[in-house]
């Protein structure tokens, strides 16, 4: 099967909106914290911002999903960052008039930006051949990362530019951020054509089966699409419980902010750099192999973050590293399993719903770290967090028994406006 002429266009139009829109992300999370402490006058809210933007994620990324399913790629992506873009203006104009409601429903909006920038790396697949498809994800992936990079780096200039506009400094990093989110909605309303959902659509509708072949049935929750699920959501959920706890682990060992910056720098890096080489695994190996290895890393990571010295800021920084790793593999293996195994009558809606779940994961993940901390410290976290991590293993084991991932099979030909039932079930591995 050869590559859709239009696979190429859509990742290269997908690769320039997500560089705007990982500059949007990190921009606004860089100072999110800051300025709600600014604001509400205390740092026992610095959370605060962190829990709005997952909150409005896990809305969001339901909504892109649905809109997606029934409008196209182009509509769902196009809203979603155009939602971000509202959030972050309002931000803004919470900060100038002072007023903590509008903040919180304003951070709430925001974190749409955060859900679709997250999705985008479903459409690179939607027109990819089985082959590339993990290679498709990954591109989407590490485009982000410019964004990421560009970002922080620019929110000093956007502070000073702000208190030159006699609005408060802390808001200029949200400025960027919605003009950023409006650009990456722009490129892709103007140039995501023709829509790689809607053109798989049409594609798969026309196919005709042979006489004498079988057609396989997935259903919406197939046991690949659950280990998947299962893959990304406990990657998350380690990947932020043992993140967030780090810098202020490190900062109770005597460490100022510019270390802890580095350690997550470094981490942040681990997250996204290595996406090309993980989809290429993927494709060689199978994503149920690489499942394995993010799980084999993420202990190894977790077990280094306990065991490193607390003086030592490069041990952490390799820990970290190495968390960011195993984030990484996970969520380019698990997208992959679920890219692999969803219909194109429900993919998008089912994509979405699955993003909830991590959402959920790494809310879970960041709130319950400072109580496990508060119990059993800090190496007591990353120990458990690589207990966790093994879970993947047995998700994995279920999900390819035999009786659980084999599908019904029935002879061709099905129903004209059946194009469902002609999708074949993915597989783990």
């Amino acid at each position: 099967m050869s590559e859709h002429p239009a696979q190429r266009r859509t990742l290269a139009v997908l690769v320039a909106a997500q560089i705007f829109s990982g500059a949007g992300l990190a921009a606004g999370i860089t100072v999110g914290a800051l300025l709600a402490q600014d604001m509400l006058g205390s740092t026992g809210w610095a959370g605060v911002p962190s829990a709005m933007f997952t909150v409005g994620s896990a809305a969001a990324a339901v909504g892109v999903g649905r809109i997606s399913q029934r409008a196209g790629r182009r509509a769902g992506l196009t809203l979603g960052y155009l939602t971000g873009a509202l959030g972050s203006f309002g931000v803004v104009a919470a900060a100038v008039t002072g007023s903590l409601p509008l903040l919180f429903v304003s951070l709430i909006v925001y974190g749409a930006g955060t859900a679709t920038s997250l999705q985008a790396r479903y459409a690179g697949a939607d027109l990819a051949r089985p082959a590339h498809r993990a290679r498709a994800i990954s591109t989407v992936l590490v485009a982000t990362t410019v964004g990421a990079v560009v970002g922080p780096n620019l929110t000093t200039p956007m502070s000073d530019l702000a208190v030159r506009w006699g609005i408060p400094s802390l808001s200029g990093p949200f400025v960027l951020s919605g003009v950023a989110y409006l650009l990456a909605g722009l490129v892709l309303w103007v140039m995501l054509r023709p829509d790689p959902l809607i053109l798989a659509q049409e594609i798969e509708e026309a196919r005709e089966p042979e006489e004498g072949v079988v057609a396989t049935v997935t259903t919406r929750w197939s046991a690949p699409i659950v280990a998947g699920t299962t893959v990304m959501v406990v990657t998350q959920l380690v990947m932020a419980a043992v993140m967030t706890m780090t810098p202020i682990h490190m900062q109770h060992h005597g460490h100022g902010v510019g270390a802890a910056g580095f350690v997550i720098g470094v981490h942040v890096a681990g997250m996204y750099l290595p996406s090309l080489l993980s989809g290429m695994l993927v494709d060689r190996f199978g994503s149920g192999l690489v499942a394995v290895a993010a799980a084999a890393t993420l202990v190894a990571a977790g077990s280094a973050a306990a065991l490193a010295p607390p003086s030592s800021v490069g041990a952490l920084a390799v820990a970290l590293g190495l968390l960011g790793v195993g984030w990484n593999l996970g969520l380019v293996a698990g997208t992959t399993m679920i890219a692999d195994a969803t219909p194109v009558a429900t993919r998008a809606r089912t994509q979405g719903t699955v993003d909830v779940g991590i959402a959920i994961a790494g809310a879970g993940g960041g709130l319950g770290s400072g109580v496990i901390v508060a119990f059993a410290d800090f190496p007591g976290l990353a120990f458990l967090g690589a207990g966790i991590a093994l879970l993947i293993v047995p998700a994995l084991a279920w999900a390819t028994r035999p009786h659980l991932s084999a599908t019904k099979v029935r002879p061709c030909r099905p129903r004209a406006d059946d194009s469902s039932s002609r999708e074949v079930a993915g597989t783990v591995g």
